[in-house]
């Protein structure tokens, strides 16, 4: 029999373990019915607790899943406790163009600020002013004009990228049709690219058929950065995570990034006859300057989103054109009609082929870069979002992976079919397009954090 001392000492252990064992269910109940989110659609299970949308994420199903969710319960989902996507093209302007008298939805933090130790860049700054200030520095090296005059760059890698290919073709031998995985070459094409237009000097993809080191180590890093993301949502688990990364993770990060130092600080101590990005940089002097550790920063995204992002759509496309093969001969058709040799594919030029350009905006709806627009926050007082009331706070995104696959804003939406965005389509009643609403589509979103490399891409 315990005595009273021990019954003394346990009484307080045991109202401790019950609040410990009851805590979780009554913040279920919460979640489900008094949450100021519990009126919006969503499955229980996400409603209730942030673990199915981590556990998503961890598995790289989040956008399928989202997607999938969004058909049964709608174009308004909740996906979390406290936070809601959605499937509206409406959302565009609400989230993320701004509209007059609302205040501006800013990056939700647990997705967007940078890792410890890490300076700011023009990606996940949060607040305005200092992405406003490196957007000013680069928007000159992305217009039109700044890259007609690297026009010649992106044909040189164009050829290369077609020499290399042949060569496949002909190792294959015996006349025979020879199987490649294309998404590598179109990698190598993209961050060769970026690295010549970025630094001055590819990263010789291309020229070896491989991954550079760096971009190599890029890709392996992308697994380590979904649990970073996801122990976001647990600051107890982050900082056990960050006290426990092993020092080879904590090295390959630290590489990561110094080669983009290094790549940087090379560029920065040698003229270059023709303008690149950088060049763009060195001009701002004195209190225009940017900081050395914003600019590493910045570069090291930009290369990663400006090539990742571009070769998946581009990968994509391809696979919709070699499985849609009448689409392919008509685009062949174009091209071959058009022009008598590679040299006379300017950039001007190709944007007056209508079966091409439509090809690759059906390419952008169907294989949007970024499936899933990440979360920007409810400013303080809260607001509305296509006319919902949202408290301050509420992380909202959108699913542009499902709002350019739904059959409200575009007919026949889950086929490849450029044809929709012929100029016909839009100006003939008869055309089952006419009613498409193509503004729907904004694959690189809009607003003052829009992204700037899109005649890029």
């Amino acid at each position: 029999m315990m005595s009273n001392d021990g019954l003394a000492i346990s009484h307080p252990m045991a109202v401790a373990v019950l609040l410990l064992l009851a805590y979780p269910l009554f913040n279920v109940i919460y979640n489900l019915f008094l949450h100021p989110l519990a009126h919006i659609p969503g499955p229980k299970s996400w409603s209730a607790s942030r673990l199915p949308f981590v556990w998503a994420l961890l598995r790289g199903t989040i956008v399928h899943d989202v997607e999938r969710l969004h058909r049964k319960y709608g174009p308004v989902l909740r996906i979390a406790p406290d936070e809601v996507t959605f499937a509206k093209a409406e959302a565009w302007t609400d989230i993320f163009q701004g509209r007059p008298g609302h205040q501006q939805f800013l990056k939700d933090p647990t997705w967007w600020s940078a890792q410890p130790g890490m300076p700011d860049s023009i990606i996940n700054a949060i607040k305005p002013e200092p992405h406003a200030r490196l957007r000013r520095l680069l928007a000159p090296a992305f217009t039109p004009r700044a890259l007609r005059a690297q026009e010649n760059i992106l044909q040189r890698y164009t050829n290369l990228l077609i020499e290399r290919l042949r060569e496949r073709a002909s190792e294959a031998g015996n006349g025979k049709g020879a199987e490649l995985d294309i998404a590598p070459w179109f990698h190598y094409t993209t961050f060769d690219i970026f690295g010549d237009l970025g630094f001055g000097e590819s990263f010789d993809c291309l020229q070896h058929s491989r991954y550079h080191p760096w971009i190599a180590l890029l890709f392996n890093s992308v697994k380590a950065a979904s649990f970073v993301a996801a122990a976001r949502f647990y600051p107890l688990v982050e900082w056990l995570l960050m006290k426990c990364i092993p020092p080879s993770l904590e090295k390959m990060r630290n590489d990561h990034y110094q080669q983009i130092v290094d790549k940087v600080q090379r560029r920065l101590n040698w003229e270059l006859e023709r303008p690149d990005i950088i060049s763009y940089v060195i001009k701002e002097t004195g209190e225009q300057a940017v900081p050395f550790g914003e600019i590493n920063s910045t570069f090291m995204v930009l290369t990663t989103a400006g090539s990742e992002t571009t070769a998946t759509v581009l990968v994509g496309t391809l696979n919709y054109l070699v499985n849609c093969t009448d689409k392919l001969s008509l685009l062949a058709k174009e091209v071959r009609t058009t022009f008598e040799s590679t040299d006379k594919m300017t950039r001007e030029a190709l944007k007056s082929l209508p079966y091409l350009n439509a090809v690759l905006n059906e390419g952008l709806r169907l294989c949007p870069p970024i499936p899933w627009i990440l979360p920007r926050r409810v400013p303080v007082g809260g607001d509305t979002v296509c006319g919902m009331w949202l408290p301050a706070g509420t992380p909202v995104s959108i699913q542009a992976y499902t709002l350019n696959r739904d059959a409200t804003y575009f007919h026949s939406a889950s086929e490849f079919l450029p044809e929709r965005w012929l100029p016909e389509a839009s100006n003939d009643p008869k055309s089952p397009f006419y009613d498409d609403q193509r503004q729907a589509m904004q694959p690189f979103s809009v607003g003052p954090r829009a992204c700037m490399g899109q005649h890029l891409a």
